[in-house]
């Protein structure tokens, strides 16, 4: 597929995705005409996640389903080619704090080795939701805290059922 400078990639394993997650989708639809959410199916960092690739999918999907330029993907190559079979031109990552820009500065470095002609942009979170990750919500979750005002609601039900389970 021929690049395409109104898509953007936004890659992650949303294991779940959460409210600052979305916020960094939203705020991306609104800049690019098209955004495609990436979820990879197949993580090396973080191979044991709590739902699969398509219950992750789904809870994208159902999350944004307002928002008409918003697709989900999943897919298990590297984030380069997947983003060039897709057209894009840029991909796009939320930064919560320093540990998130000194990660996202290697990959950055890596990605632009193999694909020079993708472009990295970086959305800054949100006050908000600035201290939210997946990771202490399901800890939250795991342990009978009340996640309801980080994950839209599917998400929130489904992370109890797999707390009470």
């Amino acid at each position: 597929m021929s690049p395409d400078g109104r898509l953007a990639v936004c890659p992650g394993s949303y294991d779940p995705v959460t409210n600052g997650h979305l916020d960094i989708i939203g705020r991306t639809a609104k800049v690019f005409e098209r955004v495609l959410v990436g979820v990879v199916g197949n993580a090396p960092r973080k191979s044991d996640h709590l739902f699969s690739a398509e219950e992750r999918l789904e809870f994208i999907r159902e999350a944004t389903a307002s928002l008409e330029n918003v697709e989900v993907k999943i897919f298990r190559t590297l984030l380069v080619d997947f983003a060039r079979e897709e057209g894009a031109t840029a991909i796009v990552k939320g930064l919560r704090a320093i540990s998130d820009f000194e990660y996202e500065f290697e990959m950055n470095q890596l990605n632009r080795k193999l694909a020079p002609e993708l472009e990295s942009v970086y959305v800054i979170a949100s006050p908000s939701y600035s201290f939210l990750s997946s990771t202490g919500v399901k800890e939250m979750a795991m342990f009978g805290g009340d996640v309801g005002d980080l994950v839209p609601s599917a998400v929130a039900k489904a992370l109890s059922e797999r707390a009470t389970s």
